[in-house]
Order: structure tokens, then sequence, then C-alpha cells
């Protein structure tokens, strides 16, 4: 008989246990192998089980798991070093995950509105966007079905076309204090805006004394070639917020600020009590570093991927387009396509649907070639099958 965990029900039944992971592959409860190119939603950059992570976990456990922020923690103070040195950022502030990264971020572009005497400050998001599940990233987050059920929003936010800098002009108002937005949309679809839109909002934030903020959780670290996205776009925001693969795994945010930004929140106006732990901090700075010396051939491996699945697929038109940056990958179908996920399963192969129609890949930044090319040959197969067999629906 079938046991039933007593977990609620948010994210539906699943039928795989996963038991064990190493490199790039994962095996569940009945000794399946699978080609995982999710990476735990974009989380385990470095693979499973990758040795110096491994290490770096035995190092912190066995020294200290705990102390609280009522004392200065050495690993959190390396990781604010690193961290402010690859982005060129002047301060840091540690949680336990995107959504509460993506909060604090909102919290101090409020607080910056409140102190020049906005009584509700407004931030601009985007169409497509995701920021997370606390209410505050739900209010944020420009998805009707994100936000059902919870009643009344909180105020403060409006939602524009993304990619679309002239309705971001047209909308500033006195109460405008920020504008909020992933440089790729991940959720979204794999959105990548056109050529010159984060140039445009970064100019439009120094002409009206506006903060930038950047949700970097899924295009930050390694993930599209750079260390952050923005990097490759010649900017710098005010606020930037990452998570997911900063810890490899281990449960860590960040919302890093640089200028005025960097200064609001003060003594009491915010806090935490796991973030910024000696813990999830050495494990993510060692994280860091393995980071900065694969994701360029990373990269590399991602955009091939992309290439070659353009070329096999789109031609034939069993794909509307392919589109992405680096290991962050989304190939748009013609019809909506979520049974490709069990499919893909069925074949060895980890991947997910989002935006109904679009196959998205976030493959370990490890992966090989010639993994990448089994993953290319799978997927492309399944993805001419499934399509001939939709064609008529």
């Amino acid at each position: 008989m079938k046991h039933f965990a007593p977990l609620m029900n948010n994210y539906g039944e699943r039928e795989t246990t996963i038991v064990r992971g190493a490199g790039t592959r994962l095996y569940d409860s009945e000794g399946r192998e699978y080609l995982d190119a999710l990476s735990g939603i974009a989380v385990c950059g470095l693979g499973h089980s990758h040795p110096e992570v491994t290490k770096a976990i035995e190092e912190q456990a066995s020294t200290l798991l705990h102390c609280s922020n009522l004392f200065n923690i050495e690993p959190q103070q390396r990781l604010a070093d690193r961290l402010c040195e690859i982005s060129g950022m002047d301060r840091v502030f540690f949680s336990n995950s995107g959504t509460e990264a993506n909060e604090a971020a909102i919290k101090i572009a409020k607080r910056y509105g409140t102190s020049r005497d906005i009584l509700c400050p407004e931030i601009i998001t985007f169409e497509g966007s995701f920021h997370g599940r606390t209410l505050g990233a739900v209010a944020a987050t420009a998805n009707p079905k994100i936000k059902a059920g919870f009643g009344p929003p909180l105020c403060g936010f409006l939602h524009l076309p993304f990619g679309d800098l002239a309705a971001v002009k047209k909308s500033l108002s006195p109460s405008t204090v920020a504008i909020m937005v992933e440089p790729i949309q991940g959720e979204g679809g794999i959105q990548v805006p056109p050529e010159g839109f984060l140039q445009g909002l970064r100019k439009l934030c120094d002409e009206h004394g506006l903060l930038l903020i950047l949700d970097e959780i899924q295009t930050g670290n390694g993930r599209t070639g750079s260390y952050f996205h923005y990097q490759q776009h010649g900017i710098t925001p005010d606020v930037l917020t990452t998570a997911k693969g900063l810890g490899n795994g281990v449960p860590i945010g960040a919302t890093l600020a640089k200028g005025p930004a960097a200064e609001v929140l003060v003594p009491g106006s915010h806090g935490t009590t796991f973030g910024g732990n000696p813990f999830c901090c050495h494990v993510a700075d060692r994280v860091v570093a393995l980071t900065n010396e694969c994701m360029t051939t990373g990269a590399e491996v991602g955009d091939m991927i992309r290439e070659h699945i353009e070329r096999r697929l789109v031609i034939m038109d069993a794909v509307r387009e392919v589109r992405g940056a680096g290991m962050m990958i989304g190939i748009e179908l013609h019809q909506p396509c979520q049974q490709i996920v069990g499919i893909a399963k069925a074949h060895g192969i980890i991947l997910n649907v989002t935006a109904d129609t679009v196959i998205r890949l976030l493959p370990p930044l490890i992966m090989s070639k010639g993994e990448a090319e089994i993953l290319v040959d799978k997927l492309a197969a399944i993805i001419l099958e499934f399509s001939e067999s939709h064609r008529h629906d």
C-alpha cells in the first residue's frame, strides 16, 4: 500500500522519491538514474555531492553551526567580502532563501521612500515576473495565479509589460521609488528583454532618484556566464538579490545594496534568526569560489545546448523559439507541454515546464559536453514525437 506522508498538499502528489545524487545524476528509490537538467530549479550549479562542498559542510558542522547575529561571525564576513568584491556592492544582508532576499529588498525600497516623505512608496515590477511566495513578494509578482486566494495584496506595486521602456517612462509618478526586475525572467518562460532595456532602466533610475533592484535569484551565481547577469550589460544595481545557486543546496539568500540603499536598514529595522549563520556562510563561500572557476565553461556548454536544439528543431517547426543565456535555457513549443515532464523522466531526464509552453533547462554548470550531447539527443527526439502527435490538436 502506498504511504501518504502527512504533508500539506501545496506541491500535489509526487510519484518519485530521490535518494541520492552524484555530479549531474540523480537516483531514485527504485534504483533508476536520471540526468539532472534542472539542478533542483537552478540550485545545484556544482552538481550533487561535490567533494569540495561536502568538505566545507563537514568542516563547519564540526566547528559551529549557529550563534545568532548578536555576534560577529567570521564566515559571514568572509562571504560578504567575497560577494561585494564580485558584485561591486557595498553591504550585504543574509537570509535563508530567495523570497526572503526579495522581501528585504522590498523593505529597503519602501523605507527608502518613506524617508523621503512618500506615504505609499510604489515599486514598478513587470508582467511575467516571479519574486517569491511571501505576501510582499507575491504583491511584487505580476501573476494572478500566485496571488489567488490570499486577499488584497500589499499596496504599492505597479505591473508593466516586460521590456517596454516607454511604458515605464510614462508610468513614473511622485510615488515611484524603485524598479524591480529579473534580468531574464525564469518562471515567466525564460524571457530575455530587448537590447538596451536594462541600461534604459538604469538611466531612468539615475534621472529620477529611484532604486534599481535586480532579482538575480535565478540568473545569478554563474548561471548565464558571468557571476551576475547584469555584469554583461555594463550596469550596476542599487539593490541586488540572490539565492538558489549561492549555497548549492544549503539554504541561503543574500540582499546586496550600494550607495544610499546600503544605509537604509538600521538596528531594529530588519532581522533574521538563521540568516547568515556560520554553517551556511562557510559553505556558500566555498561554493562561490568554485562557481567562479567553472561558470565560463558551463556557459559554453549551455550555449552549445541551445544552439543544437535550435538547429535541429526550429527549422522543422517542432518548436516556436529557443532562448536564454548560458545554462538558463527555454524551449518554447507551439502548444502546452506539461506532459513532457513525465515523458522526459521516463527517458531518464529531469526538467520542468513553465509558462505552460516552455521547457525549462537549468543544467548544472559542471555538465560536460558529452552529457550535453546526450541531453540534446534525447530531448530532441522527445520534442519531435510530442510535437508531431499534437500537431493537429
